[in-house]
């Protein structure tokens, strides 16, 4: 192919609406239903507690599976987590996460994740006997996470979807470790992790009532990073303080909505996750895969964390009734065009290189990468260093690996390199890592 791919993928705009309000409230009603679903909860009952819930959630996965004639592979994944007297857990516990694997055509052993949280919990975080709905934090998310397999298991993709119930998140994102390790031991190619917590309130305590937007956390680049000086030299001196794997997954999940769903706002933010805070893609951040978390915009805090109660005219307590479900279904469908619309694609190439210096032009090379998607070809990606998103790009066919922007100047300018397939999906885009060596 010469000329390039299709500008959208159809597809994409179905997908996009897909997501069924009444399901998700179906969703978050039940897990609400369970009582508390806190980690140190009951794990034997049938009715209560996180044992309960999290094999709901496993039948669930199984059922969607059987719809689709067991596309799904479902799954336990546990640890271990020995008790610890300052922590916030003081026994050993089993962390369980249910796992939904649907498995690409082409490559799969290439992954993309959305996971929600199953636990839950009231002011006291030690507390797992009082009830505690946790219809935001996190059925909304866990439910996101059903309904997108219900979505996507329509379609088949030539890469893998994880569809994930995390547990631990409130005593210290131990599910969210202990999966991190699980993935890196079996050797699987997790290329983006999309972590939904909250993402079915509208009104904050900030007194605004919205719909229409919702935030994309990211870390500028992996934390190890930090302490390499190789790539602290390299980022001084050729940029990148803005332009790792997780911003980059961030920078598509605003792009694809812009492009795919109506009346409704990404917002970009530069920070691993709220003030301080921190949230169940951290730890597949630190394992070195791509994370980001996507939330609502307008939190209400008293609504978190909060025993359920009445206080100065103020009712306290995370309830089914605070759930905008429209709102939950198109976060949802945020969710479901960026999983779909990467497994769609062909793998990223793995290293990007860049010359130009004291050049009126700039050079890109890259490796082609491993994949058996048709790879319609590349494109080399640009902005201006201020700006949030990639700009401009041009299309170089399949089998070309490099490409000069003649009058571009590499001073004033980022780059980059994504591939894309012949349905016209992207992948992310690549950042440069390195220098073209001299003279070749």
């Amino acid at each position: 192919m010469t000329s390039p791919p299709p500008a959208a993928d159809p597809r994409l705009y179905d997908i996009a609406d897909a997501a069924d309000p009444a399901r998700l409230e179906a969703d978050i009603t039940t897990l609400v239903n369970f009582g508390t679903r806190h980690t140190l909860s009951d794990t034997v009952s049938e009715t209560r507690g996180i044992g309960a819930a999290r094999r709901w959630i496993f039948a669930e996965f199984e059922r969607i599976g059987a719809a689709c004639g067991g596309c799904l592979e479902v799954m336990y994944q546990r640890n271990l987590v020995e008790g610890d007297p300052e922590s916030r857990i003081k026994e050993d516990t089993w962390v369980v996460n249910v796992i939904a694997v649907q498995r690409g055509t082409r490559d799969p052993n290439r992954f993309v994740m959305m996971s929600g949280d199953i636990d839950n919990r009231v002011s006291d975080p030690l507390d797992g006997t009082s009830d505690s709905p946790g219809a935001n934090d996190n059925a909304s998310g866990m439910a996101g996470a059903l309904e997108a397999a219900r979505v996507l298991t329509q379609y088949e993709f030539a890469g893998s979807i994880l569809y994930v119930g995390l547990s631990g998140e409130e005593q210290g994102l131990f599910g969210g470790k202990g999966m991190a390790d699980w993935v890196k031991e079996k050797g699987w190619n997790l290329t983006g992790t999309l972590n939904n917590d909250m993402i079915g309130n509208i009104t904050g305590v900030d007194g605004v009532t919205d719909n229409t937007s919702f935030r994309i956390f990211s870390e500028p680049y992996y934390p190890d990073d930090v302490t390499d000086e190789r790539k602290n030299i390299y980022r001084r001196f050729f940029g990148g303080e803005v332009d790792g794997p997780s911003r980059q997954l961030a920078r598509y999940i605003e792009r694809q909505t812009r492009q795919y769903a109506t009346n409704l706002e990404p917002m970009m933010i530069y920070r691993l996750d709220r003030f301080g805070r921190g949230g169940h893609h951290r730890p597949f951040n630190d394992a070195g895969f791509p994370g980001v978390r996507i939330m609502e915009t307008h939190e209400n805090y008293t609504q978190q964390h909060q025993d359920i109660r009445t206080e100065d005219g103020i009712a306290y307590g995370d309830r089914l009734e605070h759930v905008n479900f429209p709102y939950a279904a198109k976060l949802t469908g945020v969710n479901a065009i960026t999983l779909a619309g990467l497994a769609f694609a062909p793998a990223a190439p793995p290293l990007v290189m860049i010359g130009g210096a004291v050049e009126p032009s700039t050079r890109l090379r890259w490796e082609a990468p491993e994949t058996d998607t048709p790879i319609a070809g590349y494109y080399v990606h640009w902005r201006l260093t201020t700006a949030p998103q990639w700009t401009h790009k041009r299309f170089v066919p399949a089998g070309q690996l490099d490409y000069t922007l003649e009058n571009i100047v590499v001073d004033n300018y980022f780059f980059g390199v994504s591939a894309v397939g012949v349905d016209g999906n992207e992948s992310v885009v690549v950042f440069p890592t390195t220098l073209i060596p001299r003279g070749t």
